[in-house]
């Protein structure tokens, strides 16, 4: 599309965001927002996304408006595509690169025999125990609220489906890696399920989603080009 008119907006867009490293998902529905409601005069006008991303992550953020957004929990639904990269001998509290390192573990005897052999246990219908520092809720409150806090809280394993998990790069302590999975699929919980199977320990220090159903990051825009396209 050369041009975004508030006809289009209004009667519904599904448009593919490449989100910034720090920034919230939130953070690009409310600069979208406000950005078409300066532009067109506009009191309030419908944006939501479909699926959030965490502040570390990069990648592909969809946004619906106007009547696009009934079709918010079906995009939701979709197979989803990540890369990245573990950082192994160690963990944080937050699985990821948000908190500091809490222990440290050997990685003299990782080698890719033994990596092949943890992959394989990470393949089809998973249980797979969600992070304490997520926005997930519990007894009414989000999970990072107690983790904050230093407050232990049971966290129940779900079920998520891996249909494709593979490493593309061992340059030990990193490891290179791409995933296809299901909905509700933590990759910060498989970064620290991963290093428990290698008999180590790993947290995840880079992640970008790259896919989400049939929308690749490829044709996504920047917050700039949404500028751009809108003043056309």
């Amino acid at each position: 599309m050369d041009k975004l008119t508030l006809e289009h907006i209004k009667e519904g867009q599904v448009l593919l965001f490449d989100k910034p490293l720090h920034w919230t998902s939130f953070q690009v529905v409310n600069k979208v927002r406000w950005l078409i409601k300066q532009k067109f005069g506009l009191k309030k006008i419908k944006v939501g996304h479909a699926g959030t991303l965490d502040p570390l992550a990069t990648g592909l953020v969809i946004l619906c408006t106007g009547k696009a957004t009934k079709t918010i929990e079906t995009l939701m639904g979709q197979t989803k595509v990540y890369t990245g990269e573990f950082t192994l001998g160690a963990t944080t509290p937050s699985y990821d690169m948000e908190t500091e390192v809490d222990n440290t573990f050997d990685i003299s005897h990782i080698n890719d025999e033994l990596i092949e052999k943890a992959l394989i246990q990470f393949q089809g219908e998973i249980m797979q125990r969600p992070p304490i520092f997520s926005a997930l809720k519990k007894e009414g409150k989000r999970l990072y609220e107690f983790a904050r806090k230093g407050e232990e809280v049971d966290i129940p394993k779900r079920q998520v489906k891996i249909d494709n998990f593979e490493i593309i790069k061992n340059s030990l302590p990193q490891l290179q890696f791409e995933v296809q999975c299901s909905k509700g699929t933590y990759i910060r919980s498989l970064a620290y399920d991963f290093g428990i199977a290698l008999d180590s320990g790993a947290y995840l220090s880079e992640l970008r989603r790259t896919q989400i159903g049939d929308y690749q990051v490829e044709n996504a825009l920047s917050i700039e080009d949404f500028e751009k396209l809108l003043n056309n």
